[in-house]
């Protein structure tokens, strides 16, 4: 299982929101790129980065911030948030990101997801499914969906993604573990690579996500807080 350490962009800080929320945001550190640096030396395998401001904006906004991280760490990078074209997901990954995320862009235009893939690469492209109750939400999980997260993954398989990062909503930086159920639906049903995110608090929750064979799991608030020490947790699970 591979751990992935996240770093949420605002205004070119490290923060960390509560469920989404824009209102309710924590600020971690002002160099993003000594924060990548710092997940990547205790053991980090891959370094998870969301621009919340170009989520928002729905295109890229922390842009300097990401190639300060690109330059800093030899790690894998994924990036999302606000990459909604062939041509923002290509100005990423000639910035030097390994792969992006796409969002609400996929469950909103199918044919993004089977063309970006087409054009980059399966190993280049995830989808981040976000969820709510088992329903797919969107628009930086304002606005939930009629589609339920497992079907929508089917149909995402169908289209030849390969890696799905899976987060619950509900969870998300209120450390109160993960959505163990809804995550090994995702796994059992699926070929999917299933990367875990939202609620992860300390070694347990990992070990129960590790029981249930997700590919990875993406640590925020917990190492942010002290709750995980990145360090032994690599040792144990990488």
């Amino acid at each position: 299982m591979k751990l992935y350490p996240a770093i949420d962009l605002k205004a070119g800080q490290c923060v960390r929101l509560l469920q989404g929320d824009y209102n309710e945001v924590t600020v971690y550190g002002n160099n993003p790129a000594e924060m990548a640096k710092k997940w990547q030396d205790l053991g980090g395998a891959y370094l998870h980065i969301v621009d919340l401001d170009g989520a928002k904006a729905g295109e890229s906004q922390n842009g300097q911030a990401v190639e300060a991280i690109v330059k800093a760490i030899d790690i894998p990078i994924e990036l999302g948030g606000g990459i909604r074209s062939l041509e923002q997901i290509k100005a990423q990954l000639d910035r030097g990101v390994d792969r992006v995320i796409l969002g609400s862009a996929a469950i909103k235009n199918r044919s993004l997801v089977k063309e970006a893939i087409e054009t980059f690469g399966a190993e280049r492209i995830v989808v981040g499914v976000d969820a709510k109750n088992g329903q797919v939400a969107i628009e930086g999980w304002l606005e939930v969906t009629d589609t339920t997260a497992l079907s929508f993954c089917k149909e995402l398989e169908t289209m030849g993604v390969q890696t799905v990062i899976y987060t619950d909503i509900a969870k998300d930086g209120m450390m109160q573990g993960p959505n163990i159920e809804e995550t090994k639906k995702l796994v059992d049903e699926t070929n999917l690579q299933i990367v875990a995110s939202g609620g992860v608090s300390c070694m347990q929750d990992l070990e129960n996500l590790e029981a249930i064979h997700v590919h990875g799991a993406i640590i925020g608030k917990a190492l942010y807080v002290g709750a995980i020490d990145l360090e032994e947790a690599a040792k144990r699970f990488s």
